[in-house]
């Protein structure tokens, strides 16, 4: 039988501090781009918790990464304040993130995706950051557009994160008309099977 070999308080330690490391690195990453006036939308997860948390908190998912959605013109803007609180960037296979030190790894970084840049072969281009609503301290992304973003990318996390929402009421048979083609087709699929 296999053993951990972390256990106890430290485990619980340990888990607690993974949560609260991304929780700080949102909050973080929120607050050098309100100081800078960049404009911006939370996504990806840490919006998917948001518009969960409206529904049951109890369903919230943790997510490992900070991702924020801007446009390319205000990028620099938004470099410039990164770079100054101390963070660094990097790009990998043009991605930018940025991370707290240089040896850290990208699952612990801030992921910036761009207004109208395509992410991977066969997608559709990232939305505008607009229409966004206000969640406590940060902007998130519209439901519209967040579920788009999940039916547009449709990996494993993304279907994960769309069959919460769909089981929470936040998405439903009304919402097919809401889209086309492939990305309806894919919704049909969830809605028919939200238990995977």
């Amino acid at each position: 039988m296999e053993k951990f070999t972390i256990v106890g308080e430290e485990l619980w330690a340990r888990m607690e501090r993974a949560v609260e490391k991304v929780n700080e690195r949102l909050r973080k990453t929120v607050r050098i781009l309100e100081d800078a006036g960049v404009p911006y939308a939370v996504i990806g997860g840490h919006a998917v918790r948001a518009w969960v948390a409206q529904v049951d908190e109890a369903a919230l998912r943790t997510t490992r990464d900070v991702d924020i959605l801007v446009r390319p013109d205000d990028f620099p803007l938004l470099f410039d304040a990164m770079i100054a609180a101390g963070l660094h960037h990097r790009n990998v296979g043009g991605l930018d993130m940025f991370v707290e030190h240089p040896e850290a790894s990208a699952r612990d970084a801030i992921h910036v995706m761009m207004v109208g840049r395509v992410e991977r072969k066969g997608e559709e281009p990232n939305p505008d950051i607009e229409p966004w609503v206000r969640a406590n301290d940060f902007r998130a992304i519209a439901l519209e557009t967040l579920v788009r973003m999940k039916l547009n990318s449709f990996r494993d996390k993304d279907r994960v994160h769309l069959r919460d929402m769909i089981s929470l009421g936040l998405v439903d048979e009304s919402w097919l008309t809401r889209y086309q083609n492939r990305l309806q087709d894919r919704l049909r699929f969830l809605l028919d099977d939200p238990d995977g």
